[in-house]
């Protein structure tokens, strides 16, 4: 699956895409592929603080229990509600309909050392070689 070019990209996986100060974020096509059939999906509360580098949720597949890292602070506006009922979404459709959250940026300057889409296959292509060697 290809990257979309919009977003920016963190070295655990994450996504993200901006609207002026606002970001959605969710979890990549490989690290969806990493976790394998998600089951369930845990994400803060509307009006909870996240921070930079720090867990907000977690992912839970038939593999493992993993934590999501949040690639900037803010606020949560928003968690995708579609995913209590169906979190199995995150394995179809990761890059669109599965988005984790929706925050009100703190400093939108916290995304600029992010990887574009470009880094970020590059970086998965390094991880996938390392996996296999």
């Amino acid at each position: 699956m290809p990257y979309p070019t919009q977003f920016r990209y963190t070295k655990e996986h994450e996504w993200v895409e901006t609207k002026g100060d606002v970001a959605t974020i969710g979890i990549t096509d490989y690290a969806q592929h990493e976790l394998g059939d998600v089951v369930f999906v845990e994400l803060p509360k509307v009006g909870a603080a996240v921070t930079a580098g720090k867990s907000f949720g977690t992912v839970e597949s038939v593999k493992a229990v993993s934590e999501i890292f949040a690639p900037a602070a803010g606020e949560v506006l928003e968690a995708n509600p579609e995913l209590q009922a169906t979190p199995e979404k995150i394995n179809t459709d990761p890059h669109g309909t599965a988005w984790l959250i929706k925050i009100k940026l703190a400093n939108p300057a916290d995304l600029s050392g992010l990887m574009d889409a470009a880094a970020y296959e590059a970086y998965v292509a390094e991880k996938t070689k390392e996996a296999s060697a």
